[in-house]
């Protein structure tokens, strides 16, 4: 995994040949008080807390002895796929404060904290919706109903996104609209019925996903967090935000794995000559998630109420040798482009 690539949480992770000494540094050096241990592969193997320590001293092993004595080999985890209400469920009943979240191979992929789940910290960042898209792909239903503004359970897109980021900290949004933009004004007005501060930005023509950038006149010093207005995702913008400012970017995008399988069988062919096959292969790659953190001086290259999407920005941004990296998603993600995601995503916050 490349640094770009490595998340803050990363640091409670711990070897299995470490010390005793090795894991005290580790829980004074982490501020998530827990240690996880992992091989090779990181492949989880367990966990040590705090207290786990302490009864170790208490057993008179000295600071040198294997931690593998110690490690609590049966911690509870959760799947990246569990959304954050349930795993707030799981920690009130089990009483902890840390789940390790592991993928399908037994990998850690990410970190529960109980105190960013129940009380995060205020966070001072922009939250940049971009809320002007018609959505033509959904046809009928945005005739009269701008896509952010299309239900999902019980309430619109965009509620769920500014009522996550608020539970996460973010209390300042910005939402560009153009589309029957005044119905997203009608029913939000200045955020005060939902606790927090909403200004907006009238694109008088489309302006992609990034053009609207360009009309930010906010005094403001912080990275800005941009957010399509057709996504719903359980991402942790606090902890992302605070990645992009670990690895010093000037503008990160959220992309996460997007798997597809071959139906056919691949014949790999070299200088006419069979060398290979290989049967239905399944082909990886990246895919952009629709969520961002730019750098308030790059912000400026853009040229102002000019088209603009994201990916071309951030190309701009590479040729002029900013710093633009990726963040992983593996948190629960939904793209409401077409009519099949509007039924999956009721499907799944029916209740919400």
């Amino acid at each position: 995994m490349s640094n770009q690539e490595k998340k803050l949480w990363e640091n409670t992770l711990l070897k299995f040949n470490s010390t005793i000494n090795d894991a005290i540094i580790s829980l004074n050096t982490s501020s998530c008080k827990i240690a996880i241990i992992v091989d090779e592969n990181n492949v989880l193997i367990g966990t040590l807390s705090d207290g786990d320590l302490r009864r170790s001293l208490l057993k008179r092993l000295n600071l040198e002895s294997p931690i593998s004595s110690i490690i609590n080999r049966t911690p509870l985890i959760c799947t990246p796929s569990l959304g954050l209400e349930s795993v707030s469920q799981l920690m009130t009943v089990n009483k902890i404060q840390q789940i390790p979240i592991v993928n399908e191979s037994g990998q850690i992929v990410g970190l529960h904290l109980w105190e960013e789940i129940i009380a995060p910290p205020i966070r001072s960042n922009i939250i940049f919706i971009m809320a002007g898209g018609r959505g033509k792909r959904l046809g009928i239903h945005t005739e009269k109903c701008p896509k952010p503004m299309l239900h999902v359970g019980n309430k619109p897109i965009l509620h769920h996104i500014i009522e996550r980021a608020k539970n996460q900290g973010f209390k300042n949004f910005i939402l560009s609209v153009n589309y029957l933009g005044h119905l997203v004004e009608e029913y939000f007005g200045n955020g005060d019925s939902l606790g927090v501060t909403i200004n907006y930005i009238r694109e008088s023509l489309p302006l992609g996903t990034a053009g609207s950038l360009s009309l930010l006149n906010e005094k403001y010093n912080d990275p800005v967090i941009i957010v399509n207005g057709d996504v719903i995702t359980d991402i942790n913008l606090g902890q992302f935000i605070d990645y992009h400012m670990s690895h010093d970017s000037h503008a990160t995008m959220v992309v996460r794995t997007h798997e597809w399988q071959n139906s056919f069988g691949v014949v790999q062919i070299e200088e006419n000559k069979i060398v290979g096959f290989e049967e239905k292969p399944i082909i990886r790659s990246y895919i952009n998630a629709g969520i961002y953190a730019i750098n308030k001086n790059v912000i400026p290259l853009l040229k102002k109420n000019v088209y603009c999407d994201m990916p071309v920005f951030f190309e701009l941004l590479r040729k002029n040798n900013k710093n633009v990296v990726p963040y992983l998603l593996h948190e629960p993600w939904i793209d409401l482009g077409h009519p099949e995601d509007l039924v999956r995503a009721n499907e799944n916050y029916s209740s919400k």
